[in-house]
């Protein structure tokens, strides 16, 4: 890791810039050239949102902890894996964050869902206390899976984003559950049934045409987050092609991981490095000002972001993904297939049409939002201790 300095507490950063390379760097579905675009990078890095250790914040459950320092590294990177799908959703990739600039309502809105306090959807509140009944103490380490289920548990009571969040166990990708997923409850009956409001959240300006509009409402915005394990102790190299290609994908939400302690969110990659922000740096917590508006430069991250060799990842992870239409769900099965044919990368998880029969039975499982296999699979993806067990199978 090249970290020149880094005092915790008074965010006095030295950072290396970008390697002078000929190598494209891919942040999150785009790439750029270091050489003729570094202030695009930049400006692209300092716009997502960078959730942080804080101190202060109101206690949670009225009386725990007041900071997350120490222990919420990976619920912040949940929380910033998450917000990128709130900003794809509600303002587009291709949003911008500029110091000083008004920044429209949405932005707000979604900075607002991850607020520390007790009743934003996505605040360390709301992940710590749901993380309990996934059977993590409030102030637990989580690992990968773990946020991803109480993310998606989340998810379920902030109806302005209206998202169908689907978590991929045993390494498998089932089209047909994602499609029933993302069709449920959202035929709209034409343009009478649906209210002004929301239909300027489901259509975004688009024309006043019923039919267009009846099929644009088929298709909740998806958030699919895989949790993989690519390797045991270590990465095994053979994923590596894989894993670059998931920062090139359009829907590319980037990459939660790391090992206790140490969790980051990956958003690209040069090279053999990786390109991640990095939670482990207490800020104070955040009031709104008496004019309800947010003080939000600390939420953006406005130095070159870190780097580290993509051979020194945990192999615990979880990767995210953003389908907002039906369309842009089949051009990812589309790629993901196409990578399969790539020499020398290795599948991460395998893409199929329908559940394969040596899945359990759906119904025995019963998952829904209330119910996770979570327990079997802390087992696999959140060994806190480091120590595997190899079973003979």
């Amino acid at each position: 890791l090249f970290l020149a300095t880094l005092t915790y507490d008074t965010l006095r950063f030295e950072y290396e810039d970008f390697p002078e390379t000929k190598e494209p760097v891919w942040i999150l579905g785009r790439k750029y050239s270091v050489f003729t675009e570094k202030e695009e990078i930049l400006l692209d890095v300092t716009s997502r949102l960078w959730f942080t250790y804080r101190k202060n914040f109101p206690a949670i459950g009225g009386t725990g902890p007041t900071s997350d320092t120490g222990w919420g590294c990976m619920l912040r990177c949940g929380q910033m894996i998450f917000a990128q799908a709130l900003v794809c959703r509600h303002l587009g990739r291709d949003w911008r964050w500029i110091k000083g600039k008004r920044q429209v309502d949405n932005y707000f809105n979604v900075l607002n869902a991850f607020i520390d306090k007790k009743d934003s959807y996505y605040s360390i509140h709301q992940i710590a206390q749901m993380g309990v009944g996934e059977g993590k103490s409030i102030g637990q380490w989580y690992g990968p899976n773990t946020v991803a289920q109480v993310l998606k548990k989340l998810a379920t009571f902030d109806t302005w984003s209206s998202l169908a969040v689907h978590i991929a166990m045993d390494n498998t990708v089932v089209m047909e559950e994602i499609r029933r997923l993302c069709q449920s409850n959202v035929l709209c009956a034409g343009a009478a049934a649906c209210s002004a409001l929301e239909s300027d959240v489901l259509y975004n300006g688009c024309p006043e045409d019923v039919g267009l509009r009846e099929r644009l409402a088929l298709w909740k915005p998806l958030v699919l987050l895989i949790p993989l394990r690519l390797g045991l102790t270590e990465i095994n190299e053979a994923y590596i092609e894989t894993l670059k290609h998931c920062f090139m994908m359009p829907q590319s939400l980037g990459v939660i991981g790391g090992k206790p302690n140490s969790a980051h969110y990956f958003i690209g990659y040069v090279g053999e490095e990786l390109i991640y922000l990095d939670p482990h740096t207490t800020q104070p917590a955040v009031e709104p000002s008496d004019s309800g508006c947010l003080p939000d430069e600390s939420f953006h991250c406005q130095h070159p972001p870190c780097r580290m060799s993509i051979a020194e990842l945990d192999p615990s992870i979880a990767v995210g993904f953003f389908c907002n239409t039906e369309a842009d769900f089949n051009d990812w099965c589309q790629q993901i297939k196409k990578l399969s044919l790539v020499r020398g990368a290795l599948p991460m998880f395998e893409l199929v049409e329908r559940q394969p029969s040596h899945f359990s039975n759906p119904d025995v499982l019963n998952l829904t939002p209330d119910s996770s296999d979570a327990d079997r699979l802390e087992r696999f993806f959140d060994s806190e201790d480091e120590d595997f067990e190899i079973l003979s199978l």
